[in-house]
């Protein structure tokens, strides 16, 4: 029973205490009232108590959202830590990727400026060749080109069989001016097995030697010129072939035969074309 019930009970028992104020009646209804009270008292103790157990619920469940927000939060900074490390390897890898992007660049325009210098310096190379080639007053197959186009007069006109040979020679010529090499060696090789003595032979004898030459296969050119030095020993290919030989014997690393066979270049055709390189080869070999 709570306070305030108690107090009412007793103010209740005090007038009924009272001489001559209350009777029979008067007490049962005070039971009632008394009863109504208790039951009053217990229902208000229930709502307490109900309420007492709301509130701790209410702390309880304060309780658990305070640490499921500590929770939340902690996996936040958590996951904002990882963002960041994310985001830092992002942008290393974004920076790494142009960087090789440059380089991939700057590779492209290496190669392609390397590209250019080897053009340039084969133009140059084929060049020098036509200038050697005109020095050394070697027939080049631009002039021959030319003397096939120009018609024929009545007092030149050549033979049957001075045209076939022409046109052997000539077309040998000219496969060895379009590198093929291979075909260039067969027909100067037929040229020379069908006319030994034609005044084309030396020539085509040489060019036989400088279809080996091209392809590097120097030991065979090396005796293909000297066919031509021995077997045509007054035609015009012999300083040409001298020298042809002693750049062979240099291409192999033989720097004695090369000095050997420039020197016997200068000491037969001291006035020669072919001469003045030998001498200008000879001052750059080193002993």
């Amino acid at each position: 029973m709570s306070r305030g019930a108690l107090q009412i009970v007793f103010g209740l028992l005090g007038i009924l205490m009272l001489p001559g104020c209350a009777g029979q009646q008067d007490i049962l209804t005070l039971d009632k009232r008394l009863s109504v009270i208790e039951q009053r008292s217990a229902a208000t103790e229930q709502r307490s108590l109900q309420f007492d157990s709301r509130i701790d619920g209410y702390i309880k469940n304060g309780k658990d959202l305070r640490e499921r927000s500590a929770g939340q939060n902690v996996l936040i900074r958590q996951l904002r830590g990882e963002i960041r490390v994310l985001k830092g390897k992002l942008e290393e890898t974004e920076y790494l990727l142009k960087q090789k992007v440059k380089a991939f660049e700057g590779s492209k325009g290496k190669q392609k400026k390397q590209l250019d210098r080897i053009e340039q310096t084969a133009s140059s190379t084929k060049n020098r060749i036509i200038h050697i080639e005109q020095y050394l007053n070697l027939e080049t197959t631009e002039s021959e080109l030319k003397l096939e186009k120009e018609p024929h007069t009545k007092s030149n006109i050549p033979s049957k069989k001075e045209l076939s040979a022409d046109k052997i020679y000539k077309s040998a010529k000219q496969a060895f001016a379009q590198s093929d090499f291979e075909t260039a060696r067969e027909e100067f090789q037929q040229f020379l097995k069908l006319y030994p003595k034609s005044p084309q032979a030396d020539n085509a004898q040489f060019w036989l030697g400088e279809t080996y030459y091209r392809e590097k296969w120097y030991e065979k050119a090396i005796l293909e010129y000297q066919k031509a030095i021995e077997k045509y020993p007054k035609g015009n290919k012999v300083p040409a072939s001298l020298l042809k030989q002693g750049f062979a014997f240099y291409s192999l690393g033989d720097k004695a035969n090369t000095r050997l066979i420039l020197t016997e270049l200068i000491k037969k055709y001291p006035k020669s074309n072919e001469a003045k390189i030998a001498k200008q080869k000879l001052k750059r070999l080193k002993p």
